[in-house]
């Protein structure tokens, strides 16, 4: 790719000596070059290296404060950038040494003293080239990254809205209309927080909780619509509804999806082991389903002591009761902080 005419590279020149700066500003315009900065020490250089943004730099090693060596060391972020910045250092004491460690710190290519214009406005010709191509790919690049984002948050949105109806479609089977199970979800990933686990888990318990009864679809519905208690048959079905769902959402690749499978699996587990489907005990249960299976108790409290001013209070009480039975007592704990929290 040519470097369009309309192009015009910012340049910076370092050097003590008026003599050379004048030389070089003479040929740099002589070259096309309109767009230059000087600077005549390292504090300088700095400033300006940091300020103008140029695209290309002629370096001279022997400057006071601060020496090109030092210069060197720190625009070497601007080399790090992700855009090609060629540095030409120019001595008039280029020892296998100097050269050795100018490179090192970041210096493109050396110019030796007297300078050569011929040599300089060439070089220069073919590093300002590379800068632009750089440039160019690195705008492409950037302009990649946006699309893929923007894309990957399409699909997530579209991945989240599936899970939503997903959760909703459980939930007319049982009458409801979707509030039981969004505060089942806020309250799970408010839980989440308080236990300090990250913000990815608490992300994806929140989304995950909204399946926890995706297996009521396999549950007949003259069992979930019965009034009144289910016989011993009716409750072994009912019970069925956990591992219904794990298998719905068994063997995803999603990490989503996986602990949706945990929460549809254990969220009816007690904490002292007389849960079901699995009997698992205390830390055996996955902590979202710990989570998960507070948070659905406490949702369905609220809703059979009714609407009544002593609800909330009498809820949390029987929580706050079956910690160490029923309840993970950590997840009590953090359930109760939370609930002092939304109340204050």
């Amino acid at each position: 790719m040519a470097v369009p005419i309309h192009y015009s590279p910012k340049v910076l020149v370092v050097d003590d000596d008026t003599t050379n700066l004048h030389y070089l500003l003479r040929l740099l315009h002589i070259g096309g070059y309109d767009d230059v900065k000087m600077a005549m020490s390292g504090r300088e250089a700095v400033v300006e290296g940091t300020a103008f943004n140029p695209d290309i730099i002629l370096l001279d090693l022997q400057i006071p404060e601060l020496d090109g060596f030092d210069v060197l060391k720190v625009l070497r972020p601007l080399q790090n950038s992700g855009v090609y910045l060629p540095i030409l250092v120019f001595t008039a004491q280029a020892t296998h040494d100097v050269r050795k460690k100018a490179l090192e710190l970041g210096a493109t290519d050396f110019l030796a003293k007297p300078l050569d214009a011929t040599e300089i406005l060439l070089r220069m010709k073919n590093f300002v080239s590379m800068r632009y191509l750089s440039k160019e790919l690195n705008e492409r690049n950037i302009d990649l990254e946006e699309r893929v984002r923007e894309r990957t948050r399409e699909l997530e949105q579209s991945y989240l809205d599936i899970i939503h109806r997903l959760g909703r479609a459980s939930e007319y089977r049982d009458n409801d209309d979707g509030d039981h199970t969004r505060s089942i979800s806020d309250l799970s990933a408010k839980i989440a927080s308080a236990l300090g686990l990250s913000s990815q888990q608490i992300r994806l318990i929140k989304d995950a909780a909204l399946l926890h009864d995706l297996g009521k679809v396999g549950v007949p519905d003259s069992i979930l619509t019965k009034n009144g208690r289910l016989n011993r048959i009716e409750e072994s079905a009912m019970r069925k509804h956990c591992e219904v769902g794990a298998s719905i959402l068994a063997n995803s690749r999603s990490p989503l999806l996986q602990v949706a499978e945990k929460i549809a699996a254990h969220h009816h587990e007690r904490y002292d082991g007389k849960g079901y489907p699995a009997g698992l005990r205390g830390d055996e249960i996955p902590i979202e389903a710990r989570i998960v299976a507070l948070a659905d108790a406490y949702q369905n409290l609220l809703e059979s002591y009714g609407q009544t001013a002593d609800a909330v209070e009498n809820a949390m009480a029987e929580v706050v009761n079956d910690g160490g039975k029923r309840f993970d007592p950590a997840v009590v704990e953090a359930f109760v902080a939370v609930r002092r929290i939304d109340f204050r």
